[in-house]
């Protein structure tokens, strides 16, 4: 017998042997491979190597062994990998053998207990396909590599999940402190403003008071002068009247005593004038830091905005912390969502949301439901109304104009068809909310007038020109007929929505309301006597803070009192800026400067609303809820989400919209 000692050096000199288990069968052949001499046996790979094997058997008639051991037989292999369809097959010669202490086992044929031995078998490859061979040992290396690759990944990845959770952690740190120093900063500023105003009011109040004195002081003077003449003419009379000179030696402390008392007061209003000064300069710098912190913390209200978006349907969720509609996408929010993303050239993000709805959204009669599911795609309430689906028309014609990309044009004009199907329903030419209710919103057919005219812009056809005349003439018949209310919410409804007197201004523009005989600033006066407000917020770390904004509705005829909308304040914000342009270039400087303070004043407040993202994926970073209280009546048929950190797409996405200026219902 070959001393396998040897031969197993040997084999190490020639080959690197890998220690891995997989099962084998194999069978007896004769040496002149013309008969079988076994069935098929079952055995263990103990070692394998790129010229062969050591087989493992537990269980061996003594025939056979014998028959190996003597070397007159050679090997069929038929080799069991995992991931591998088929067996591998292969013929080897007997290259030594090793009898293992005797044990208890079944005969492969019989299934009858005997004692039998276990055999180690040395095999030598005689045939066997080259890309087989590799394909053993690569995967006996993977097997020997398997524990500790998996154990390094596990530590690697243990690894990484504490770097990534420290550093998310930091992140949500940082953004969190940003948030709260941007709102710490504007308390120290309204504070600065509040002293200013107070040294200014004593400042007017120290000027009437050295004004009445100085008054005084003249009246004086007169009377000792009065005196002064009585005196020296009973002098010339040679009668001297003590009465006189008691009277003006009186006035003269008096009017001692009254110069005194001013230049007390001028000392005073040289101090106010001081502190004034000082106060003066403290708010500015606290102003130069609130503008840089205000442009960080919009900046990551945009990154919040595309943090929300599923990264697989696209969708944005519309709510973030009411758990209710945790999973909503309401399709208003998206079409926001879309030109938000196109405004700061993330085409990507906005093509996602338009594939959606161009190749995805489930439709009725060519329309959009209100709302779908975040995660399926699915409708989460079957309403159809008008104003929605003309927004994410609204959202294409950004897209296009912005992007120079066409894709979308098709749907643009369904969506429009459907509205314009709806319009010739309509002897007046107006919209109904939809095509299952009989009700007419001025909001929506201010969307449709900005819509047409966005598509007769970029087409050319004059069918959308029509379209958006026809629904300017609905307007003025049946939304702006009266003048102690401006602009009714709808068709014989002259409820008041802050939201059509915003979109006024945004959609037809200040010109061309003048020529219609509407007045744009009685508009948005009308709207800041009945709507506007300032509120106290609880945030949700605790800190009360005040702000003036714009409630959904007459916060008077509402009994839960006043409630700031983070989304209709930014809506009249940006018709602010869009009235400081509109003068501005009519060379108007001093009313352009009024509603440019005006929408700088209802901006700055709303940065007391700012809010850290509730969400791990949002990190901290900032955002609006939509409402200074949660789950209100709005006065319009709807309730604010519920939750104190409910952080609003549409909220976020209009404030946005409102800092750098931007009027969605207009194409530049």
């Amino acid at each position: 017998m070959i001393n396998k000692t040897d031969l197993r050096g040997h084999e190490r000199r020639k080959y690197v042997r890998l220690s891995t288990v997989f099962p084998v069968q194999f069978r007896l052949v004769s040496l002149d491979l013309k008969s079988y001499l076994s069935d098929w046996l079952q055995g263990f790979t103990n070692d394998v190597s790129k010229g062969g094997m050591c087989l493992s058997v537990n269980i061996l008639k003594s025939e056979l062994a014998e028959l190996i051991k003597t070397r007159r037989v050679k090997i069929d292999l038929q080799i069991e990998l995992p991931f591998c369809k088929e067996p591998l097959h292969a013929q080897a010669s007997v290259a030594w053998v090793k009898s293992l202490s005797g044990q208890q086992g079944l005969s492969q044929d019989s299934g009858l207990a005997l004692q039998s031995h276990k055999y180690l078998i040395g095999l030598n490859y005689e045939q066997i396909n080259w890309s087989q061979s590799r394909r053993i040992i690569f995967y006996a290396y993977l097997r020997k590599l398997f524990v500790p690759v998996v154990f390094l990944i596990i530590i690697l990845l243990g690894a990484g999940l504490a770097i990534n959770g420290r550093v998310n952690s930091r992140l949500i740190k940082g953004n969190k402190a940003l948030v709260e120093q941007l709102v710490k900063i504007k308390q120290e500023s309204d504070a600065a403003k509040q002293k200013i105003e107070e040294i200014g009011k004593g400042r007017e109040s120290l000027l009437v008071k050295i004004k009445k004195l100085e008054q005084r002081i003249q009246s004086a003077q007169e009377e000792k002068l009065k005196a002064e003449k009585e005196d020296i003419q009973a002098k010339k009379e040679s009668s001297q009247n003590h009465d006189l000179v008691k009277k003006t030696e009186g006035l003269n402390a008096i009017i001692d005593q009254l110069i005194k008392d001013k230049e007390s007061l001028r000392g005073q209003l040289a101090s106010l004038y001081q502190k004034e000064n000082i106060a003066a300069k403290e708010l500015s710098g606290l102003d130069e830091i609130r503008v840089k912190l205000e442009k960080t913390n919009f900046d990551k209200m945009y990154q919040w905005l595309r943090a929300h978006q599923n990264p697989r349907t696209g969708l944005v969720m519309s709510f973030e912390g009411d758990s209710d509609i945790a999973n909503w996408a309401f399709t208003y929010d998206q079409a926001l969502a879309v030109i938000a993303y196109t405004k700061f050239s993330d085409f990507q993000c906005a093509r996602k949301i338009l594939d959606f709805f161009d190749k995805k959204a489930k439709r009725q009669n060519g329309r959009f439901f209100n709302a779908y599911y975040v995660t399926d795609m699915e409708p989460t309430e079957y309403t159809l109304h008008s104003g929605p689906n003309i927004w994410v028309g609204i959202a294409i014609m950004q897209y296009t104009q912005s992007s120079n990309d066409q894709t979308y044009i098709a749907l643009a004009r369904d969506i429009a068809r459907a509205a314009m199907e709806l319009q010739n329903q309509d002897k007046d030419g107006g919209l109904r909310g939809g095509p299952d209710v009989v009700w007419y919103s001025t909001e929506h057919n201010l969307d449709a007038y900005a819509f047409f005219n966005m598509l007769y812009e970029i087409t050319g056809r004059l069918e959308y020109q029509n379209a958006a005349d026809k629904v300017l003439n609905w307007l003025v018949k049946y939304a702006y007929d009266r003048q102690d209310i401006p602009v009714r919410r709808g068709k014989g409804d002259s409820t008041i929505a802050t939201d059509t007197y915003a979109w006024s201004i945004a959609a037809i523009g200040a010109r061309r309301l003048e020529e219609l005989g509407m007045s744009p600033d009685n508009i948005l006066d009308f709207a800041q006597k009945n709507c506007g407000l300032e509120v106290s917020y609880v945030r949700p770390e605790g800190r009360t803070v005040k702000i003036k904004g714009f409630d959904f509705a007459p916060q008077k005829n509402i009994a839960r009192g006043g409630v700031v909308s983070s989304e209709w304040t930014s809506q009249m914000v940006v018709a602010f800026k869009v009235m400081g342009d509109f003068y501005q270039k009519k060379g108007l400087e001093e009313k352009a400067k009024f509603y440019f303070l005006k929408a700088d004043e209802y901006l700055s407040d709303l940065s007391n609303m700012i809010i850290s993202s509730p969400s791990p994926s949002g990190q901290g970073q900032g955002c609006l809820p939509y409402a200074t209280q949660d789950n209100v009546d709005t006065g319009h048929g709807w309730r604010t989400p519920k939750g104190k950190s409910t952080g609003s797409v549409a909220g976020t996405v209009y404030a946005i919209f409102a800092y750098y200026g931007y009027n969605p219902l207009e194409l530049k």
